[in-house]
């Protein structure tokens, strides 16, 4: 690729220092080789972006295309955005970008193929949850953790995520997790507290409260994110897997309830209470999950206190947990149509949210 073509997309210089990720650039001939003419027998999946299709470039070296669909609306932005943002992020726990291909009307983001692809495969199918025994969940749990806690407080750049959710948990093959898809990452200053937007992306059943309905997002809307996502690691439900039309129920809700009643153990997914012998650590990790969904912010623990406690064996230390957002108590009606949720809460605020993508 040229060095103008580089340069239009923002990269191939960066901000002057020289440990970017080297990103490689595929001609769409390689491309089309490496997927066998985009064959649906190579296709992983299909998310907002576009479809996935599995690779293999010279060397045989296996790879994740991820290719923007030409009917996404807001794709190209969340191409740029993630080409820009993750050659500068660099974790064992976040998933490497290894180069793209950008040629006629083609954008294509090439990342390390993942065989495991995502834990929402595993939490919520049956066929493969036996896999997740209890030290799997753990190690997961705190990858997940640590991966957040980079991109908060120890990369270059300060980056919210705004979209952790199961789906976007992969797993390599020893079922290690990787964080991926940056597409609405945003960059923060490094004293920057939080940010407002107009334009609010997500995946209901993951998204703060603040941000869902008032576009505020900070480093606790990813800590909610990663409350609610590490409550389904516990239970192997979804978080709206309880959503009733009468009662709007959420796992959250359900964890709350079993909390208060002095019975989170509960909450367990059955599948692994043979392997979790020890129940304290699952209960502790319900606690610390809880204490992440809170309503309130600034109640939530950032991402380094997340981290320390699921590796502590004091939890009687721990905060309590107050009340969760989106409990039963709030009037909340979900209403699908097509590719969107729109939410009325019983302010009588109105949106529309894009679904999981």
């Amino acid at each position: 690729m040229a060095e103008i073509e580089k340069n239009k997309y923002g990269i191939g210089g960066g901000d002057g220092q020289n440990n970017d990720t080297q990103l490689s650039f595929s001609s769409l001939k390689d491309v089309l080789v490496a997927t066998d003419n985009f064959s649906e027998a190579n296709k992983l999946g299909e998310g907002g972006f576009g479809p996935v299709y599995k690779g293999k470039l010279s060397g045989d070296q296996e790879v994740a295309m991820k290719r923007l669909s030409k009917k996404s609306g807001q794709g190209l932005e969340e191409f740029m955005n993630e080409l820009r943002l993750i050659a500068k992020l660099q974790h064992t726990y976040l998933v490497r970008l290894l180069g793209c291909c950008v040629e006629r009307d083609e954008k294509i983001l090439i990342y390390e193929y993942m065989p495991n692809r995502s834990l929402d495969k595993f939490l919520f199918g049956s066929s493969e949850k036996a896999k997740l025994d209890w030290s799997v969940r753990v190690k997961i749990a705190e990858g997940v953790a640590q991966g957040l806690l980079y991109i908060h407080k120890y990369s270059r750049l300060k980056v919210i995520h705004r979209d952790l959710k199961a789906s976007n948990v992969l797993l390599d093959a020893a079922m290690n997790p990787k964080i991926s898809d940056f597409g609405m990452a945003r960059i923060f200053g490094i004293d920057q507290a939080e940010a407002n937007t107009n334009r609010i992306v997500g995946t209901y059943g993951y998204m703060s409260p603040e941000y869902a309905f008032y576009g505020q997002f900070s480093e606790k809307s990813d800590v909610f994110s990663y409350g609610v996502l590490l409550l389904e690691i516990v239970s192997g439900r979804r978080n709206t897997d309880f959503y009733d039309p009468e009662i709007p129920f959420s796992l959250v809700c359900w964890a709350w309830e079993l909390w208060k009643k002095g019975k989170p153990e509960g909450l367990i997914d059955p599948a692994v209470k043979d392997t979790c012998v020890n129940h304290v650590e699952a209960v502790k990790f319900i606690h610390v999950g809880l204490l992440c969904v809170q309503e309130v912010p600034g109640d939530r623990p950032t991402m380094s206190s997340v981290a320390q406690m699921l590796s502590s064996s004091d939890s009687q230390s721990f905060p309590l947990p107050g009340e969760p957002a989106f409990n039963t108590r709030r009037a909340v009606v979900v209403v699908e149509s097509g590719d969107q949720v729109r939410v009325n809460c019983s302010n009588q605020l109105t949106m529309s949210l894009p679904t999981g993508r």
